[in-house]
């Protein structure tokens, strides 16, 4: 098996490549050089002779939003998908699949969702995400394409834990705003499994909700993982301050969406770490 990866070096790009690795695959690294290469060089050195292409790029979303870096989420992700696109069009011997990463921002936060939700959210990253879609499933047809819906990922060695673990492990953890926001979260390892369930399993198309099955709101989330590090969270991050810091991107930790993995539960597909009190047990415990 040979899969080629861009966004190998970033926290979720590293595990998929350390469990392929252990499977004997093959792995092309695309990075950020990769897409100034000519077309038909990218695609000679990058694409072809792939049997999966997985498509990862994108600008940090966890910053301050000024126009300026608005544009960068979505061009990173819109031109680098297009190369990839275009490529695997082109190529002479294509590849069996595409998967191109997406986020559960695409839904809205009033309801719960599984894949057949067509209640989008209307918001910017809900806008980037469903562009950033299109553009992948311009492959469709020839070649078999799944959308990952990541919610929150969670792991040691990257995301949103490798931020929040100083100031909860010193006691000064908080939950966010009122608390009541829902967080998706999916542990790096069931992600990665998640990931090796999509390429083994043929029938697989379209969106694929990649979070577990027990969704929890930031109050929840935050307790667990003060007990998990034996620490109280008596704390509260208001909303005004983290807008004052962050801006307009201050929607990421702010608003929530409640999301269910229907096609993987539904294709018996198994969650090691399935309660956020697994997840940071394991990660922490």
């Amino acid at each position: 098996m040979i899969v080629s990866i861009s966004g190998a070096g970033g926290f979720i790009g590293k595990a998929l490549t350390r469990a392929f690795h252990e499977k004997g695959w093959i792995i092309k690294s695309i990075n950020r050089q990769s897409f100034t290469m000519p077309d038909d060089e990218f695609r000679e050195a990058k694409i072809e002779g792939c049997d999966v292409v997985i498509n990862l790029a994108g600008a940090d979303i966890s910053k301050r939003w000024t126009e300026t870096y608005k544009k960068e989420i979505l061009e990173s992700r819109i031109h680098t998908t297009r190369k990839i696109v275009t490529s695997i069009r082109a190529c002479s011997n294509l590849p069996k699949l595409l998967i191109s990463a997406s986020g559960t921002d695409i839904y809205d936060n009033r309801k719960i969702h599984d894949e057949s939700s067509t209640s989008f959210a209307g918001s910017f990253l809900g806008n980037v995400c469903t562009e950033w879609e299109k553009e992948a499933l311009k492959a469709s047809g020839p070649v078999r394409v799944v959308i990952p819906r990541m919610g929150m990922v969670l792991g040691e060695d990257g995301g949103v834990l490798n931020k929040m673990y100083p100031p909860f492990s010193l006691g000064l953890g908080a939950k966010i705003g009122k608390g009541s926001q829902w967080i998706s979260f999916i542990h790096i390892k069931d992600l990665v499994n998640a990931f090796i369930f999509i390429i083994e399993h043929e029938s697989l198309t379209g969106p694929v909700n990649l979070v577990s099955p027990y969704p929890v709101t930031n109050s929840e989330f935050s307790a667990t993982l003060g007990k998990v590090l034996k620490q109280p969270v008596f704390l509260t991050l208001p909303g005004k301050v983290l807008k004052l810091f962050y801006g307009e991107g201050s929607v990421v930790l702010l608003e929530g969406h409640q999301v269910l993995p229907g096609k993987l539960t539904g294709m018996g597909f198994r969650f090691s770490y399935p309660t956020i009190t697994n997840a940071l047990m394991n990660l922490f415990g």
